[in-house]
């Protein structure tokens, strides 16, 4: 699907570019350009042609495809670091680990649209949103034990328990109205799916208090930037896309 092609594109560039921009306040400077262009060149590899895909996903050819992609990805962060009178270690780091959390996580949800299980991607939609809704309003109401007080104080394990619930019925639901067969599966993922939606939270909840920020950007008037609406999203597609594949048998489960 082209659309869904060029959103995820976007969402690595724009998420990628915010990151890249936190840094700065910890006089880190990633590189931007080898950022873009590694960027666009993982995305390159999957653009949509409009025949028919297996009914398995072509799980080895992806995983060839990535393997080389993350090593030309962390050679060049390494070797921008080289100019040692201008740059530093962190420098380089940063720009690996932005190429690997953001475009390398977002990819994942291209490659489970190339498969005949592409509905799947409303379960990446709903376990991230979802867990995130019902886990607010169950800490609102019921929250009494903070989960994560140094990175997000107002999160709570009442709240991170009412969000995997939510999470799970929610895509059981949708399992059993658009894949019925599927539906159990629905239920289940959206469970690990929400635990994976939490995780990505954190993790983006630890770089800002690390950058010394509130928000990525401002993109989103009251909402921040792509990344603070779209962490969660990032972190549960590679989960939903490598149960897709057990699924399927590509890796004998």
């Amino acid at each position: 699907d082209l659309f869904l092609w060029a959103a995820a594109l976007l969402i690595a560039i724009m998420g990628l570019q915010e990151f890249y921009k936190g840094w700065s306040s910890l006089d880190v400077h990633p590189s931007k350009e080898i950022g873009y262009i590694m960027t666009v060149l993982l995305f390159v590899t999957a653009i949509p042609y409009g025949g028919k895909e297996s009914s398995v996903p072509q799980f080895y050819e992806n995983m060839m495809l990535m393997c080389i992609w993350v090593f030309l990805a962390a050679a060049a962060g390494m070797i921008y670091g080289w100019t040692i009178d201008r740059r530093g270690p962190y420098d380089a780091v940063a720009t690996v680990t932005g190429l690997v959390y953001i475009p390398l996580f977002t990819y994942h949800m291209v490659l489970i649209d190339m498969t005949d299980y592409s509905l799947f991607i409303w379960i990446v939609i709903i376990a991230a949103f979802g867990s995130d809704i019902c886990a607010y309003f169950t800490g609102y109401f019921l929250g009494r034990h903070k989960m994560a007080p140094n990175l997000s104080p107002k999160k709570t394990i009442e709240g991170a328990v009412g969000g995997l619930i939510g999470s799970s019925l929610l895509s059981g639901l949708f399992g059993f109205i658009f894949m019925r067969e599927m539906a159990a599966v629905c239920l289940v993922l959206g469970l690990v799916g929400g635990v994976a939606g939490m995780a990505g939270d954190l993790t983006a909840s630890m770089f800002k208090r690390k950058m010394g920020i509130k928000d990525y950007g401002t993109l989103i008037p009251g909402h921040g930037g792509i990344m603070d609406r779209f962490d969660s999203v990032i972190f549960v597609a590679p989960v939903v896309y490598y149960a897709i594949c057990a699924l399927t048998g590509i890796l004998n489960i």
